[in-house]
């Protein structure tokens, strides 16, 4: 294409292209043309596309912020409002932190506190604030083989599930939720070395499909299984203990240790999600009447412990 042509094209395009249209309109003057102009105006191209990518806020995220629909309901509300492109790598809490401490991402969402607690000690992230949280909850099939509903403690439904050699499909995938359930099993115990006990290295909504396909138990957020219930042949068997509470932080990835990562975006979203207009919004998120996350930001990490999941249970 010439120089005349391109510069026509780009010209009638968006603000965006303003500078590629100041070249294309000098370079088909060929009168100007001078080989200091060309190096002058090829810099402010380069400079400009180092620009146009620091709009986009490259963000990992555990699995059920975006299978429960929650960051499609926020984030459009935060580009729109910033200008800003937020783009979402979803994967279990172990990818996440591991894409951070590669510096691939900007910054993470994520739900396993002793991982984040390490993640942050070894200086791959800073400024870790506590964004929600919903709770796990075991569900299994209506006919609940292992009489699970009726117990009281985590610990004893993971031992009755043991005990019956009752079919169990764990994530096994490194993930959040992964890493509760290992905690849970090593809070009760139990080494899950029972036949039925299968770990099939996926994200939690498969696993939830191959549950309730397989007609088994299995370990889930309460927003994942939220958002998948309808389609599942699955039932809420136990909730409520303590020990399955699960909180979320957002977390941005050391610009001390990567430089060249954009953390002025990752800073500007990690503050408006703790921004009292975007813990209102994750308060009001609900699916089919139901509520998946409660806001946290402005709860210290203290009273988080002893937060009570019964705003969430009945669901």
């Amino acid at each position: 294409m010439s120089a005349f042509w391109r510069q026509r094209q780009l010209c009638h395009q968006p603000i965006s292209n303003l500078v590629q249209c100041v070249f294309y309109t000098l370079w088909a003057n060929a009168r100007i043309r001078s080989p200091l102009l060309v190096l002058l105006l090829g810099s402010l191209l380069v400079h400009h596309s180092a620009l146009a990518t620091q709009t986009d806020i490259r963000l990992a995220t555990t699995t059920s912020t975006y299978h429960s629909g929650l960051l499609d309901y926020l984030l459009p509300i935060f580009e729109m409002e910033t200008g800003y492109k937020v783009r979402i790598i979803a994967a279990g809490t172990g990818k996440a932190l591991k894409m951070g401490e590669n510096g691939d991402v900007d910054l993470v969402i994520t739900h396993a506190p002793k991982a984040e607690q390490q993640f942050v000690l070894a200086g791959f992230g800073m400024l870790p604030r506590a964004l929600m949280y919903n709770d796990f909850v075991i569900v299994g099939p209506r006919d609940d083989p292992a009489s699970i509903a009726d117990l009281d403690t985590t610990s004893a439904a993971l031992s009755a599930i043991a005990s019956n050699n009752a079919l169990f499909v764990s994530r096994g995938d490194d993930s959040g939720t992964h890493k509760k359930e290992r905690s849970l099993w090593q809070l009760s115990r139990i080494s899950p070395t029972f036949s039925h006990y299968r770990s099939v290295g996926q994200g939690m909504g498969p696993t939830l499909n191959m549950a309730s396909e397989l007609q088994g138990y299995t370990l889930t957020d309460r927003g994942t299984w939220l958002a998948y219930r309808n389609k599942l042949a699955l039932t809420l068997l136990h909730e409520g203990d303590e020990a399955l509470f699960n909180p979320y932080q957002v977390i941005l990835i050391s610009n001390q240790r990567y430089p060249d990562i954009n953390f002025t975006g990752a800073k500007a979203l990690s503050d408006w999600l703790v921004s009292q207009q975007a813990q209102a919004l994750i308060n009001q998120f609900q699916l089919n009447g139901d509520q998946l996350f409660v806001a946290s930001a402005q709860a210290n990490s203290a009273e988080n412990n002893d937060v009570d999941t019964n705003s969430l249970q009945a669901q």
